[in-house]
């Protein structure tokens, strides 16, 4: 629900590159970690203050600030163990139940010293109530201040191991604390200039440092380069239809500077803003900018809709990378964008041929057939995101995708349910029940299609239910009702209303 509300607000950062290798990243340290089983669910938020966090469920965000400061995959890494470990550790709960322990008896404390001193009389008995009540929210404050250190300690010691268990370099997350130190230092200079919020929940000393150093130290460095996951695989004894990505064992996998670069044109407030920050940081290198920047540049005109002027950043960079799927996805939509239909297809389809079931591949080339907006390209976008479906339910992107895919292959049914789940999946669960509602109405719908339907209704009316209940409203859907009369009438008709009530 926590995740859902986030894509609501628009806070969620979605890209199928980005997050494939933050969840492969995320999958790998998990692995790792001392509750294996556990399951995890990495996310991007597109904010670009330092920040990440773990909560209930094995739910971890991380900031696109955060990624950009680092200067290595190993450093990010060591950031996600540390989060991982909050959540094995459980750390949250920990918390919640020492706080249950603690109020009463510092409550009762509290009331004691009020009445010692309203007991004394006179003026001094306000103030003395006053230091006694501040004194109590000041024991709270510092057994929480004392509980968080103590978690923090440990999530330092348990991700450390996670993070070289998985063949990352345990130097890492020292590494970044220093530069968290780095940046606290340098923001000294009032509210305006504080430190990042990742510093306020995870204070970094020179004793926190010196302990990270040392344990890494005592810890087994990566041994074997990683190849880029990103770069096709040729192996002679694969046929050529059916080349698979190098997976890597050890060390990082070879895409960092990509997704940072990504995460740079994405996050930004606009393209135009994006394309003047690379131009900035070119005029301040020496060399101009390095590959991992050009290709950011290039997905910021991209994004700008300038197509050609990104193809002629992607191709040298091709050449220069061969087989990279980052590059090779980006240039596809350069082409497709520059109205080269005929090259983008033919690059599209050998890239479906050798990874059949990835997800970025998928999505990207469904995406630019949907803007072609044919029965026969809606046709081929579904084929494409099929093989996908069925681990899909929760992927809005994903179900936005196949959405229009299976609208413009005339295929109203399918693209109806896809709209509704990905309504649920971005926070709108009162739209997608009423979305499902109106579909059930159909007359067209064969008996699998209306279990389907039913299923999700019955699933998702409690979720509604509950969120009436705590007063919560999807205000743009109260706004078009209460901007069209007849519609809050129809709604009433069908029981939504009586439901709720």
């Amino acid at each position: 629900m926590t995740l859902a509300q986030l894509r609501h607000y628009d806070y969620v950062l979605e890209d199928p590159l980005i997050d494939g290798w933050l969840q492969s990243m995320g999958n790998r340290l998990a692995a790792a970690s001392e509750q294996p089983k556990q399951p995890f669910t990495f996310f991007m938020l597109r904010d670009r203050q330092i920040n990440a966090f773990a909560t209930l469920g094995g739910y971890i965000g991380v900031n696109a600030g955060l990624v950009l400061t680092a200067r290595s995959e190993d450093e990010v890494a060591g950031v996600l163990s540390h989060e991982i470990a909050h959540v094995t550790q459980a750390h949250v709960l920990r918390a919640v139940e020492r706080a249950k322990k603690d109020s009463i008896p510092i409550l009762l404390a509290m009331l004691g010293a009020i009445a010692v001193a309203q007991s004394s009389g006179g003026n001094s008995s306000d103030d003395a109530t006053m230091a006694a009540v501040m004194s109590a929210q000041g024991l709270i404050a510092q057994r929480q201040i004392d509980y968080t250190r103590s978690n923090e300690a440990e999530a330092d010691r348990i991700g450390i191991r996670t993070l070289s268990r998985s063949g990352y370099d345990p130097e890492g997350m020292a590494s970044f604390f220093e530069r968290m130190q780095a940046a606290s230092r340098g923001n000294q200079g009032g509210d305006r200039d504080r430190a990042p919020d990742y510093l306020l929940t995870h204070p970094v000393t020179s004793l926190r440092i010196t302990e990270a150093r040392e344990r890494a130290a005592k810890l087994p460095k990566p041994t074997v380069a990683s190849a880029d996951a990103g770069m096709i695989s040729s192996n002679p004894l694969l046929p050529g239809s059916l080349r698979l990505p190098t997976a890597p064992t050890r060390g990082a996998t070879g895409q960092f500077d990509w997704a940072r670069e990504r995460l740079r044109a994405f996050s930004a407030n606009t393209p135009a803003a994006a394309i003047a920050e690379y131009e900035r940081i070119g005029r301040g290198q020496s060399n101009g900018l390095n590959d991992a920047q050009r290709y950011g540049l290039a997905v910021a005109r991209l994004l700008a809709g300038q197509g050609t002027g990104a193809a002629s950043e992607l191709t040298p960079l091709l050449v220069k990378h061969p087989g990279d799927l980052w590059i090779t996805l980006a240039l596809a939509e350069a082409e497709a964008r520059s109205g080269n239909a005929a090259a983008a297809d033919k690059r599209f389809e050998a890239l479906v041929d050798s990874l059949p079931s990835n997800r970025a591949v998928a999505l990207t080339y469904a995406k630019v057939l949907g803007e072609r907006n044919t029965p026969a390209s809606g046709k081929r976008a579904q084929a494409i995101l099929r093989p996908l479906l069925a681990r899909s339910s929760e992927d809005p992107l994903f179900q936005q995708t196949f959405a229009r895919a299976s609208e413009i292959a005339g295929d109203s049914v399918r693209a109806g349910e896809a709209y509704a789940e990905a309504a649920y999946l971005n926070g709108r669960p009162e739209q997608a029940l009423i979305q499902l509602n109106t579909l059930k109405k159909r007359a067209d719908l064969d008996y699998y299609a209306r279990a389907r339907i039913d299923a999700r209704i019955a699933a998702i009316t409690p979720t509604v239910l509950e969120l009436r209940r705590q007063g919560v409203k999807d205000e743009v859907l109260n706004r078009r009702l209460d901007d069209h009369p007849e519609a809050r009438r129809d709604r009433t008709r069908e029981g939504f209303d009586a439901s709720y009530r």
